[in-house]
């Protein structure tokens, strides 16, 4: 049996991730203060980066809001080692080979990246076969590393938050490889332009990750983000397409580009080999301080700081977070990389050594086994049983994944990484020829083309596949035909196929590179995105599509039953398709997947996706206002409003005064926001007369049969006719 050679693991490689090598490549040795020999620390700051991200990744925020910053961190790590690898290589041959190092990149990240899509595309082919229509785009923007442009241009939807979206960590690739195919030219140019003084281009670099940072908060708006049509001025519109600008911002090269031009700033005034000979060179205990300094402002950061939170973003995030992650970063740099720093020593422990050199594989492994391992736990048994949604994991989920991730990354490493870069998979193909015995050559032979074979089929099974809806899209799609509009909003709203990418990446470790999926974090989500991600991330908040977590969704003991049939109805005149213009409904996407299931029930259903209860109150009073309001009110909103008042209730409350029965509904969706608010509804019986309230977040829980889609809080066609039938009882209309 052939053995693949391996490096030693006393002396790591270099991690090279998207971000370079820690070590001078090609060309005549020596010499150049730009030189770099192996930076461990480096490699112990890769670590706890990728640590964060996929922490973040596994509960979108709910244990680390900010963890999704640690892209961030490689951004600036991908511009400090780039540009000065291509400083380096400029001392040592008078010009940068643009083949050479574009060469160096493919072979560095394109086999872990083609390996990871191929075993996915089979996996998909076999178990989610409803999931390859959607699949076919992220794998050919994965491909081309446009996934961030991609992911900004299509958008996820509101409902596609729910999409089995395995790729969407793709995005933080994409940008840092735009990164690469482009910055050799401009450090070209810049070597060019100032020779041996290119020291002072550092300057100008810093002012362009300002500029970057003023730009994107003059471009992201505040207050909230709902739809497109309630919100217009959170989106921008190109041809018939909603793009939000949150996502934009987030995913986009351009306004993501302040790290790596910090990176690549400190790389023109701080190199190893010439701190030794400078002035700095006794200042190791200084450099430290200021590492401390940057650690702990990381982990302030990584805590305080969060996406996308319900309908708004952490305007922080955009107007200075990023520049300031980058600063932290900087300064963690510099002692890492300072021959007398104790930093570089700690950060490069065996542990974190360890993982930083494998940041890469866990960054683009790990979003899909998370995927998988949520798909499979939401798809067993009813939907209405399950407790681990898809946008977060439970501690025995996620050392699970933990496990697979860290298995198949180093497989990975091992298998692929180490002997493509190292050569020694051509050395041993070259081996294999020279051999007398074709019997080994033909059993690989027959593996490969077995290997081929099956991706193939895969990849021709996703290539023709059906373009499906998830159950989510489907009952919302389905309660769409059934809403009227009580009082138009704003502008016409886009096309429904457009709307804000899930985090992913937050989704989001670059090379390493979400969704949040960072992130991606989108307005669907509850904190943020997507691996990407993802956004997630691909990617509004209308209601969060995070669903109750390991307790059933609103298990908190009501203050207040409020649940007593009020009086009958005032006598109306129904139309000619059953419906009322005294009984009318007015909630957001929940309710939007009864509407067919309310209609039938004769009432008017005003509903859409990532609604707020201000919003509902818009429409309330210009309902007043008009003479339009009906006899019965229902109002199922408050779950894209964080926070919610009492003085919001109250509002609403003062256009529905003179409304005979006004029926709230409390929110079925375990989250700490929830409960507060769901707290104050079941008080508005003992203040205002004409309330009741139906206790969703409990009478939900006893839905029999399969009564939710698989984010365990829409309805299916079952849990739409249970919730109209609890609907017509509190109103006392049985």
């Amino acid at each position: 049996m052939h053995h693949v050679p391996t490096v030693p693991m006393h002396r790591p490689p270099p991690p090279e991730r998207a971000g370079g090598s820690t070590r001078g490549n090609s060309g005549r040795a020596g010499g150049g203060i730009s030189q770099l020999s192996y930076l461990g620390g480096l490699d112990g700051l890769r670590a706890i980066a990728v640590v964060a991200v996929m922490v973040y990744h596994a509960n979108l925020g709910a244990w680390l809001p900010g963890g999704f910053l640690g892209v961030e961190v490689f951004f600036v790590i991908s511009g400090y080692l780039i540009t000065l690898l291509l400083v380096a290589e400029h001392e040592r041959n008078d010009r940068i080979r643009f083949g050479q190092f574009w060469l160096r990149r493919a072979r560095r990240l394109l086999p872990a990246l083609f390996v990871m899509m191929s075993l996915l595309v089979v996996y998909t082919a076999f178990f989610e076969r409803d999931a390859l229509g959607k699949l076919r785009g992220d794998v050919v923007a994965g491909v081309f590393y446009v996934s961030n442009w991609f992911q900004i241009w299509t958008g996820a939807g509101y409902a596609e938050a729910n999409d089995f979206a395995p790729l969407r960590h793709l995005w933080s690739l994409a940008v840092e490889e735009q990164y690469y195919l482009v910055w050799p030219l401009v450090m070209a140019a810049l070597l060019r332009w100032k020779g041996h003084r290119i020291a002072d281009a550092s300057r100008w670099l810093v002012l362009a990750a300002v500029v970057v940072t003023v730009v994107s908060a003059l471009l992201l708006r505040t207050g909230s983000v709902e739809s497109a049509q309630a919100t217009p001025e959170a989106f921008w519109t190109v041809g018939d397409r909603a793009i939000s600008k949150p996502n934009a911002l987030y995913l986009n090269t351009i306004t993501r580009m302040s790290g790596l031009l910090l990176g690549s700033a400190l790389a023109l005034v701080w190199r190893p080999k010439a701190l030794a000979r400078g002035a700095v060179r006794d200042k190791g205990p200084l450099v430290d301080l200021l590492a401390l300094i940057g650690l702990i402002s990381l982990c302030l950061l990584a805590w305080y700081l969060h996406f996308m939170g319900v309908g708004s973003v952490d305007l922080w995030l955009f107007r200075g977070g990023f520049l300031v992650t980058g600063v932290a970063t900087v300064l963690v740099i510099a002692a890492a990389t300072h021959p007398r720093a104790i930093t570089g020593r700690l950060l490069g422990n065996p542990l974190f050594r360890w993982i930083g050199t494998r940041s890469y594989g866990l960054y683009l492994f790990h979003w899909p086994i998370y995927r998988i391992i949520q798909q499979r736990a939401v798809g067993e048994g009813d939907a209405a049983d399950a407790v681990n949604p898809l946008s977060t994991m439970t501690i025995t989920q996620f050392v699970v994944a933990m496990v697979l991730t860290v298995v198949v990354t180093e497989l990975s490493y091992r298998m692929v990484e180490m002997p493509i870069r190292s050569g020694a998979m051509r050395r041993w193909v070259a081996h294999l020829r020279r051999q007398r015995d074709p019997g080994p050559r033909r059993i690989i032979a027959t593996g490969a083309a077995a290997c081929v074979g099956l991706v193939a089929f895969a990849g021709v099974n996703m290539s023709t596949a059906e373009l499906k809806q998830n159950d989510v899209e489907a009952a919302i799609d389905e309660g769409r035909e059934s809403v009227v509009t009580l009082v138009p909003e704003g502008d016409p709203e886009p096309s429904a196929t457009t709307g804000v990418t899930e985090p992913t990446e937050p989704t989001n470790p670059t090379d390493l590179s979400s969704a949040t999926t960072e992130p991606v974090a989108t307005s669907t989500s509850t904190e943020s995105d997507p691996t990407a991600p993802v956004t997630d991330p691909n990617t509004g908040t209308s209601p969060p599509t995070s669903t109750p977590g390991t307790d059933p969704p609103g298990t908190e003991s009501p203050s207040t039953p409020g649940t007593d049939p009020p009086g009958t109805e005032s006598p109306s005149t129904a139309g000619p398709d059953g419906t009322s213009s005294s009984r009318q409904a007015l909630g957001d996407s929940v309710m939007l997947g009864a509407a067919s299931s309310l209609k039938a029930n004769g009432f008017l259903v005003d509903a859409k996706e990532s609604r707020s209860l201000n919003s509902g109150s818009e429409i309330a009073e210009e309902l007043k206002e008009q003479g339009g309001l009906g006899d019965v009110v229902v109002i199922h909103l408050g779950a894209n409003q964080d926070p919610l008042e009492q003085s919001d209730l109250d509002r609403m409350m003062a256009a529905l005064a003179d409304v005979p029965q006004v029926l709230f509904v409390t929110n079925r969706l375990n989250e700490g926001y929830i409960f507060e608010q769901n707290a104050l509804i079941r008080t508005l019986p003992s203040q205002y007369s004409n309330v009741t309230v139906m206790d969703w977040a409990e009478l939900g829980n006893g839905c029999p049969g399969t009564c939710f889609a698989s984010d365990n809080l829409h309805l299916s066609a079952e849990g739409a006719d249970f919730y109209a039938d609890q609907v017509m009882s509190a109103l006392g209309l049985e």
